[in-house]
């Protein structure tokens, strides 16, 4: 099995903790919520949320994709650190993907705001790789979805403090 590796950084004007409970701790409650035609919903399968934990993404039925499942590899609410690998669905349908892991860090800067940083390793199958272009449309879509729960908490100075 090959493993392909990416890094993406970004920046944004709210807190690290702040965002890091938005995006994360609270994302089966915030995504639906301000991406209603797009995400149904988010249910955990197994577990209560932290490592070992099975997630289920559903998504509304005009899309190409219904659901994907990822399973929680780590939550360290201090470090601000999340992990996952998704294990159903989505990309990992694709007959040349056997799982795609992930691993989201966010770090306070200077201004007051952070700096996000996801690491993204495709397990390909052996004689396939994946090419950036790829990679760059799957980033394409979480940078739209980062930046719609910034703008959210900009709109919501009290949310998530």
């Amino acid at each position: 099995m090959a493993v392909t590796t990416f890094s993406s950084d970004f920046t944004s004007p709210i807190p690290a903790a702040r965002l890091f409970k938005a995006l994360i701790l609270d994302a089966h409650n915030l995504f639906p919520k301000i991406t209603p035609l797009a995400i149904k919903s988010i249910d955990t399968l197994e577990g209560h949320g932290g490592p070992g934990s099975i997630k289920q993404i559903n998504f509304e039925q005009d899309g190409q994709v219904k659901y994907v499942k990822h399973k929680v590899d780590a939550l360290d609410e201090e470090k601000m650190v999340y992990a996952y690998t998704l294990v159903e669905g989505g990309e990992v349908s694709k007959e040349n993907i056997e799982s795609i892991s992930y691993e989201m860090k966010f770090e306070p800067n200077p201004n007051g705001g952070c700096i996000g940083n996801k690491i993204s390793k495709y397990h390909m199958k052996e004689g396939f790789e994946i090419k950036e272009e790829e990679f760059q449309e799957g980033r394409m879509k979480d940078f739209g979805v980062y930046k719609l729960i910034e703008a959210f908490l900009l709109e919501n100075p009290n949310a998530y403090v």
